[in-house]
C-alpha cells in the first residue's frame, strides 16, 4: 500500500511540476487559459488556438530570463527577440507574437488587462495565430506567445 501511495505521489508530482526544476520556477498555464482564450476568440469570430509545447518552451525561457536578470521587456537579456526565442525552441513560424505582464495575481487579471490594451488585444485576436502558450514565472511574470507554424 505504501509503495502504491509513493508511486501515485511521484506521478502526481511529475504531472504538476514546473516546466523545469530551476531556481526560477515557471508554471505552464496554457491548459487553464485554453477555455478563456477560446471564448475571447469565438466572440470575435476566430478559431480556437491549440497549445504548443515549443511555444511553451520559448515563453518559459523568457520568463526565467526576466526573473533571473531582474528586467521586464520583450527584448531578452542577450538581445533576443521573440522570433529568436521561438527559433531556439525549434518553432518554425510564419507568425509570432508575444504578450508579457507583471504583477497580476491571477489568470483572469492578466487576461483582463491584456484585453484592455490595444496591442496585447491585437495579438490575442490575431487571425494569423493558430497556437499559443502561456506561462507564469516568479514574481508574477506572465509570458504568452502566439504563433503559426510553417507556412
Amino acid at each position: 500500500m505504501r509503495l502504491t501511495l509513493a508511486l501515485c505521489a511521484a506521478i502526481c508530482a511529475a504531472t504538476f511540476a514546473p516546466i523545469a526544476a530551476t531556481a526560477q520556477e515557471v508554471v505552464d498555464v496554457s491548459g487553464a487559459a485554453a477555455a478563456p482564450m477560446a471564448q475571447i476568440r469565438a466572440q470575435a469570430g476566430l478559431r480556437q488556438l491549440a497549445p504548443s509545447a515549443a511555444l511553451t518552451k520559448a515563453a518559459a525561457a523568457h520568463a526565467r530570463d526576466m526573473s533571473k536578470n531582474g528586467f521586464f521587456s520583450h527584448r531578452g537579456s542577450n538581445g533576443s527577440s521573440i522570433g529568436d526565442r521561438a527559433r531556439k525552441a525549434r518553432y518554425g513560424f510564419c507568425f509570432i507574437a508575444e504578450n508579457i505582464a507583471k504583477g497580476q495575481g491571477s489568470l483572469d487579471q492578466v487576461m483582463s488587462g491584456w484585453m484592455k490594451s490595444e496591442g496585447h488585444r491585437r495579438n490575442i485576436l490575431s487571425p494569423q495565430a493558430s497556437e499559443f502558450a502561456l506561462v507564469r514565472g516568479e514574481g508574477a511574470l506572465w509570458v504568452m506567445v502566439l504563433g503559426r507554424p510553417g507556412c
